[in-house]
C-alpha cells in the first residue's frame, strides 16, 4: 500500500461498505420505503376485523389484535390492542390511531409475532381511559 496508497484504500473501503446491510439500509432509505406509516409516529386507520394471534414459545396465550387499513395510503397492518378486555371497546369500521410499539430496531416487541403497532385511540377516545372506565366510547 505504501505512502501513496490512500486513494486506493479509500476507494476499496467505499466499495466494500455496500456488503454491510446496515450501511446499505441507511444509504438507500430502505426503512422509510418499507414503513407503512411513512416516517410518521402515528397514523389513523379503519378497523377491518378483529383477530387473535398466538403468542410465541414458551408463552401460551391468544393476543388480541385488529387488522387496520391506513387512511393515508391504504396499506393494511396488524395492530395490538393493549389492556385487559380492551378489545371489546373496538368494533369493525371504527376509526383508530395506531403508533409503533417500539421493539428493538423497529421489529416486533415481546411474544407477538409480526406485530409492530398498537392502538392508542378509538373514535378519538384514549383506549387506556376506556379500559379504566373513566369515559364512555364516543358514537360516530
Amino acid at each position: 500500500m505504501g505512502m501513496l496508497g490512500a486513494k486506493k484504500l479509500s476507494k476499496k473501503r467505499r466499495k466494500f461498505r455496500w456488503s454491510s446491510f446496515k450501511y446499505k439500509k441507511a444509504s438507500l432509505n430502505l426503512k422509510e420505503k418499507s414503513d407503512p406509516l411513512e416516517g410518521a409516529s402515528q397514523a389513523k386507520g379503519i378497523v377491518l376485523e378483529k383477530v387473535q394471534l398466538e403468542a410465541k414459545q414458551p408463552n401460551s396465550a391468544m393476543r388480541k389484535c385488529v387488522r387496520v387499513q391506513l387512511i393515508k395510503n391504504g396499506k393494511q397492518v396488524t395492530a395490538f390492542v393493549p389492556g385487559n378486555l380492551a378489545s371489546k371497546f373496538i368494533d369493525e369500521h371504527d376509526e383508530v390511531i395506531i403508533e409503533c410499539i417500539g421493539g428493538k430496531q423497529g421489529r416486533a416487541k415481546g411474544d407477538i409475532p409480526c406485530v409492530r403497532f398498537q392502538v392508542i385511540k378509538v373514535n378519538d377516545q384514549p383506549l387506556r381511559m376506556l379500559v379504566k372506565g373513566k369515559i364512555e366510547k364516543g358514537r360516530r
